[in-house]
């Protein structure tokens, strides 16, 4: 609709978010699905339509069910009487159910002034809710009486699937509406601010199609499962991975062939946003799945994830908590590291999610946490180790150490498998509340074992070494109480993706039973079992247990196995196959729960198991829900302590059916060649791969070694009588060894502490060690060589880690806005961190600190709130008194996205402090919309920032005189403008999962900051009141704490 200019941006507003549609709008939903599903008969037909030019479908299955969710639009307006009338209850009901909840999350928008928002949000959240639509005047409420089809339809099928939170206000950005207002914001006002938004973003993507149309793809699958598909595609050239396309699904997933093929449709990106899949997957799983699929061709790779709802005691530490693992050992054995933890700052603010944490931990059911995470390559922030393109290095561990590592990092993963694990939790109830929220089975850890096998290329004895310590520990604890009975769950799934096949699995079967006619019998069958549908009534009739996971077991006389990897959906089996090969195919029923069919149950087992161990008519098979504290609690007593749902015999043909199972399409990925060494006159010799040592415990990184050869024919001789190597830090993750006038880089795959380096001499066999260990959070070097870098590459200037605006789309904050001073000075007061005002009460230097300081003093200056006038010149000088840069200040303006503001700002005349020098090509990198010529000193020199000497300029040239339109505004400004470059100044924020950010020296009581949701559930009408007139009192006590200096000019002064 948007691409074809019609109808109006409202009427695909109420379209895409109003449940109920008046006549118009709705005729043009039915008009709209008619023409798209006269071009949707086949991908052929969809590829020559108007929209199959920037509109693609990775697979045909997603077109064939957008083509069936279409006809359904289309034909609601057909059904019987009650049919729809049951569909209207359903969502009355769920209103119903909602008319008491206060929700507010879109109220996070607003950034900091957030708690400005809260009352308007959560009311028109409630108004939603009750009439379906997001209108506040009577008439077109009355108006919109047609149901929308488009919310009666999902995957889930007919009815009411809509998720309680939704809210049509929650995309958009409300900061500039409560900033700038003059008076009270309506419900109304909020709204059209959203629509104003909607219809510029409507703009905007017809004016992308016009020239250079961007190519949106589609593809209907579960987030792993689609991740897994490309891979394998990726790896194996497999369009048909073999398994299911999502949980509940039978439809078998397959590529398209004239996309991936014939087109080469991109199989791995430069960005990746997950959205908070991480909280319903697991962070680790949404890692291993996306990590491969990032691009390693160009260093700006990035990947997005959050999180909304914290699991365990503190909030503000769960990232660490998700990962299992210290994050320096994650960015090694990854390769993807927290941009805010190799940096120790943030420039996205969460100081208003920490407020409403603080306002609502007490007294509220429900607290969420919204926490954005940007990964990144840990060495793509340097620019000498990118310089010849080693953005990934092959890494060698000790198999020992790291079979270690990964066994803890299995304990840890079933650490609910123990009693122990119960026992420490300090809320008891929460802990049962999240016992049926588990993310990780056995073929989780699987696939990170074939992540890290992939990732780190080591031969295949020396991983035959960390599978062997892996067992060797499993086999000696006993912590783990359930663990030996999901053995073969883990020793099957090894064997499946590739990994590892026990020892056991090369043994020939015995031919029993249904075997004896089969024609291969592989170490592998899968088991299909039919569940009767009567038998799923005792979950369905409890209702709080939500969604308990499903397991699988298999026992004998004297053996019980357990499998978790579980396939699940409603339909008929049906025999294809012999006796000999057998095969069935099962017709999916599309009506699920609603329908009759039984529950289809499928997973994978050692053949062993039937044929080794017992006579196969001594076996069972039973689906039954994983027995935590809570389905114990709620189950217990309807399905028995086991929880078992149904059992049936091995040999019960109605239910149970017995397919071989092979190996997944496997294909091991090409592996990174050593990084290049740098360009120099000479070199010193051959660089091996970087070795990584642990510490005693096998669970931190101890230090980083890197063996050179000394090949050079005079090095050698030099080397080999005497002479002594020196070596010094060049960037974050590069060390100089230099003998004589030879010098070579030496590339590490992390920041290091180069300050602490030992050399390791073998002058008889002509080699030299370099032992580094590795820069983490307020360490020395490392990324404090240059906290704010930008990437040079001969197509790309892109900051690292700080984020791009595009100035002339954010709004501008009003300096005569009500209550400014309120609300900013809790939002910049809460820049540092208890360490960093420490530091600067104790009056100790820290780099970082001082620029935020500085930055402290020119926003709340120009701003206004800390002087009578706004002053809109400043110069930034030494201790000497001396003064290169001159800041003029053109405008505030609200920094959407990241929940701050920031200044629309110009430079003359040439630097700064070191500081400054390197921060300030970041701030200028951030807002360019110009192209750095050819004749660019950044390209010429290859370095950013050109110099950190004070008087002699860090930038380029190319910006100056460019996007100054700001400087007409004042006349004394103008003559400066063909010699200033435009930047963009923001905030920097402590990260909270690293250390306590508050908001005054004084404060004790905020702890940790966190990006987070206004849930408010569970809460009285007056409590909503009384948390709003929290979040008010910790700003004002905020706002008595804030001060400020280092204002030299103002906007009247002469220079």
């Amino acid at each position: 609709m948007v691409a074809d200019n019609q109808p109006s941006s409202s009427t695909i507003w109420n379209i895409f978010f109003h449940m109920y549609l008046d006549g118009d709008s709705h005729l043009a939903l039915v008009e709209q699905c008619k023409k798209l599903i006269g071009f949707s008969e086949n991908l052929q037909q969809w590829d020559a339509s108007p929209y199959g030019s920037f509109m693609k479908m990775s697979t045909e299955y997603t077109l064939t069910e957008l083509r069936r969710h279409w006809s359904l639009y289309l034909n609601m307006q057909n059904l019987p009487r009650e049919q729809l009338k049951a569909i209207r209850h359903a969502f009355v009901k769920e209103s119903q159910y909602l008319k008491d909840l206060f929700v507010s999350s879109s109220a996070r928008s607003s950034g900091p002034l957030m708690v400005n928002a809260i009352q308007v949000t959560a009311k028109q959240f409630q108004n939603y809710k009750a009439t379906g639509v997001a209108f506040s005047d009577p008439k077109h409420i009355a108006a919109a009486t047609l149901f929308n089809p488009t919310f009666a339809y999902s995957l889930a099928g007919e009815g009411c699937a809509v998720h309680y939170g939704t809210d049509p206000l929650v995309p958009f950005h409300l900061a500039a509406l409560f900033g700038n207002t003059k008076g009270p914001v309506s419900v109304a006002d909020a709204v059209h601010a959203a629509q104003t938004e909607f219809s510029d973003w409507c703009s905007a993507f017809r004016v992308s199609i016009s020239s250079t149309t961007p190519v949106i793809r589609f593809f209907l699958g579960e987030a792993l499962v689609v991740c897994s598909a490309l891979r394998a595609f990726a790896t194996a050239g497999e369009l048909n991975l073999g398994v299911p396309i999502a949980p509940w699904k039978t439809q078998l997933i397959q590529l398209n062939k004239a996309e991936y093929v014939l087109r080469s449709a991109p199989i791995t990106f430069n960005v990746i946003e997950t959205s908070n899949l991480s909280d319903h997957l697991g962070l680790l799983n949404v890692l291993i799945a996306t990590a491969p699929l990032l691009s390693t061709s160009t260093q700006s790779s990035v990947l997005y994830t959050e999180s909304l709802v914290p699991r365990g005691q503190e909030a503000t530490k769960e990232l660490v908590e998700r990962l299992y693992m210290d994050i320096t050992t994650i960015g090694v054995l990854f390769g993807l590291c927290p941009v805010d933890y190799l940096s120790s700052f943030a420039t996205r603010s969460n100081v208003h999610e920490l407020l409403a944490y603080l306002a609502l931990q007490e007294g509220a059911d429900t607290v969420q946490f919204h926490q954005v995470t940007t990964w990144k390559s840990p060495i793509s922030g340097d620019a000498v180790a990118i310089r010849d393109g080693a953005l990934r290095q092959p890494l060698i561990f000790d198999p020992h150490q790291l079979g270690t590592l990964l066994y803890d990092l299995y304990q840890e993963l079933f650490a609910r498998d123990g009693l122990a694990f119960f026992a420490k939790q300090k809320d008891i109830k929460k802990a049962v509340y999240n016992s049926n929220i588990i993310h990780y089975t056995r073929e989780s850890f699987v696939l990170l074992l074939k992540f890290v096998k992939e990732r780190s290329d080591i031969s295949e004895q020396r991983w035959l070494a960390v599978i062997d310590r892996i067992f060797d520990l499993n086999h000696a604890d006993t912590s783990l109480l359930q663990d030996q009975n999901n053995y073969q769950d883990l020793c099957g799934q090894l064997h499946r993706h590739g990994v590892y096949t026990v020892p056991i699995y090369h043994k020939q079967l015995q031919r029993v039973g249904p075997f004896s006619s089969w024609g291969t019998l592989p170490p592998l069958v899968r088991i299909i079992l039919a569940v009767p549908r009567e038998k799923l009534t005792a979950l369905e009739s409890e209702e709080s247990i939500g969604t308990p996971p499903l397991h699988c077991d298999v026992r004998g006389c004297r053996t019980h196995n357990m499998f978790s990897a579980v396939h699940v959906a409603f339909g008929q089996v049906i025999s294809t196959g012999t006796k000999s090969h057998p095969r069935v195919m099962i017709n999916e029923d599309l009506k699920g729960w609603k329908g009759t069919s039984p529950l289809v149950t499928s997973f994978v087992i050692p053949t062993l198991i039937l044929t080794d161990v017992g006579p196969i008519d001594d076996f069972s098979v039973s689906l039954s829900v994983l027995n935590t504290p809570l389905a114990s609690k709620l189950l217990a007593r309807k399905l028995g302590p086991w929880l078992n749902i149904f059992t049936a015999k091995v040999t019960d043909t109605s239910h149970v059916w017995v397919l071989p199972e092979y190996p997944l399409p496997y294909k091991k990925p090409r592996t990174p060649s050593s990084a290049s060494p740098s360009v120099l006159p000479t070199q010193i010799g051959k660089s091996d791969p970087v070795v990584v040592e642990l510490d005693e415990e096998c669970e931190l990184i101890a230090s980083l070694t890197c063996r050179i050869s000394v090949e050079n024919k005079q090095v050698k001789q030099e080397f080999g009588s005497g002479a002594t190597p020196t070596i010094k830090q060049v960037s974050p993750c590069v060390m100089k060894i230099i003998i004589g006038n030879h010098a070579q880089d030496v590339l590490y795959p992390f920041p290091v502490i180069g300050s602490q380096c030992k050399l390791r001499l073998a002058r008889k066999s002509s080699y030299i060690e370099a032992v580094v260990p590795v820069s983490g959070p307020f360490q020395p070097d490392g990324m404090k060589l240059n906290p704010f870098p930008v990437s040079l590459t001969p197509d790309f200037v892109n900051p690292w880690n700080v984020h791009r605006l595009n100035l002339s789309r954010l709004p501008i904050l009003d300096v005569k806005g009500k209550d400014l001073g309120v609300w900013l000075n809790a939002h910049l007061g809460a820049a540092m961190s208890s360490r960093e005002r420490s530091l600067r009460k104790k009056h100790k230097t820290d780099a970082l600190m001082f620029i935020k300081d500085t930055l402290h003093a020119i926003f709340v200056q120009s701003s206004g709130i800390q002087s009578a006038t706004p002053h809109r010149v400043f110069s930034l000088h030494d201790t000497t008194k001396n003064s290169d840069t001159i800041f003029f200040i053109s405008d505030l303006r609200y920094d959407l996205h990241s929940h701050t503001w920031g200044m629309m700002t110009v430079k003359v005349l040439e630097g700064e402090m070191r500081s400054w020098k390197q921060l300030l090509p970041a701030f200028v990198e951030r807002c360019r919309t110009w192209t750095h010529g050819d004749n660019c000193e950044y390209r010429s020199q290859g370095k950013i920032p050109l110099t950190e000497v004070m008087e002699e300029d860090p930038l380029c040239s190319c910006g100056r005189g460019k996007d100054t339109e700001g400087m007409s505004k004042v006349p004394l400004w103008r003559e400066f403008a063909p010699y200033v470059t435009r930047v963009a100044l923001s905030p920097l924020f402590a990260v909270s999962y690293l250390e306590r950010e508050e908001r005054g020296p004084e404060d004790h009581d905020v702890r940790r900051m966190q990006e987070g949701t206004i849930l408010l559930q569970g809460v009285p009408k007056e409590g909503l009141e009384v948390a709003q007139r929290k979040m008010q009192v910790l700003i004002d006590d905020s706002y008595s704490r804030t001060s400020t200096r280092m204002v030299l000019f103002s906007s009247g002064d002469k220079l």
